[in-house]
């Protein structure tokens, strides 16, 4: 079980991060087509998230491990949710931001990269929030109050599979990012 969950040095997992990891292994030593992918994959962090009516977990996986938890994502959610009861997951790659102050070191000269910077950071959580979902357009709408909504426009084709969760997914961007954001589709 320690094996599916990796923590900087110093930090240990809470009971949720542990039972979290501890499915994980369960449906790589028992799901014959998760054994082999799943094999190599661990996650950093996970965190439950109340949804207002039901909730949702949030599993933290690392950058470089994010393309092969996308391969195998559909799949290892759907078992997950079987095993949490309902609760939502959602599969997020621990993204690092750099300030506007960030100063490189001698050797390597530069400005920041701009998948560092928070908008680019946000924009990614957002992404990875609605995978497999496509998002086609996105509009701000100021309010009068000075209010922002984020307008989030997704693909038709999976609205069947996901108008149930739109709720789950504003309410995890908001609680990650503190932006306002609803979800329509074309």
């Amino acid at each position: 079980m320690a094996s599916k969950i990796r923590k900087a040095a110093g930090v240990t997992a809470d009971d949720f991060e542990l039972s979290v990891a501890e499915e994980i292994l369960r449906l790589e030593q028992s799901s014959a087509e998760l054994k082999a992918p799943l094999q190599d994959l661990y996650i950093t962090a996970a965190k439950e998230v109340d949804c207002g009516a039901n909730k949702a977990i949030v599993i933290y996986v690392p950058f470089k491990l994010n393309k092969s938890f996308r391969a195998i994502q559909q799949r290892l959610v759907r078992e997950l949710e079987k095993k949490f009861s309902g609760a939502h997951v959602l599969i997020i790659a621990q993204r690092t931001i750099l300030g506007k102050t960030f100063a490189r070191s001698t050797k390597t000269k530069g400005l920041r990269p701009r998948s560092r910077t928070l908008t680019a950071v946000q924009d990614a959580i957002l992404d990875d929030i609605v995978y497999p979902t496509e998002i086609e357009g996105k509009r701000t709408r100021c309010k009068i109050d000075g209010s922002k909504v984020l307008k989030v426009y997704l693909s038709s084709k999976d609205q069947a599979n996901i108008e149930g969760r739109t709720s789950s997914y504003a309410s995890v961007y908001n609680k990650l990012t503190n932006k306002t954001v609803s979800f329509h589709f074309n």
